[in-house]
């Protein structure tokens, strides 16, 4: 078993908790091919956190399943804007830490 770790990525933890629960228990090779496809950001970031798995594990991707994809919320960038009679509104940019786990597939 290897793991991956990618750590305040500037992104939504809800919309990449979208695309990691797609992969999960997936093929890593039927992951990233599936990845490659969608049109999320989330996709893109996720795609590399799998690759970074599975050369730490020194595996192939076709030899691995993805046995856990995690995607937790990291702090906050905090901005302000300002806004009528001298007022200013907070901003909240979100940040994400994704944790990907693969493992060696079982012969059976």
């Amino acid at each position: 078993m290897s793991k991956a770790v990618l750590r305040f990525i500037r992104l939504s933890p809800t919309k990449a908790r979208l695309i990691a629960r797609e992969v999960q228990g997936m093929n890593a090779e039927e992951a990233l091919a599936a990845l490659e496809f969608m049109p999320n950001k989330a996709a893109k970031v996720i795609s590399k956190v799998i690759t970074s798995a599975v050369a730490n594990g020194g595996y192939e991707p076709e030899e691995v399943v993805i046995t856990s994809c995690r995607v937790d919320r990291g702090p906050y960038l905090k901005r302000f804007r300002p806004r009528a009679r001298g007022r200013a509104s907070r901003i909240m940019k979100p940040t994400s830490h994704v944790y990907v786990e693969v493992a060696q597939k079982k012969d059976s």
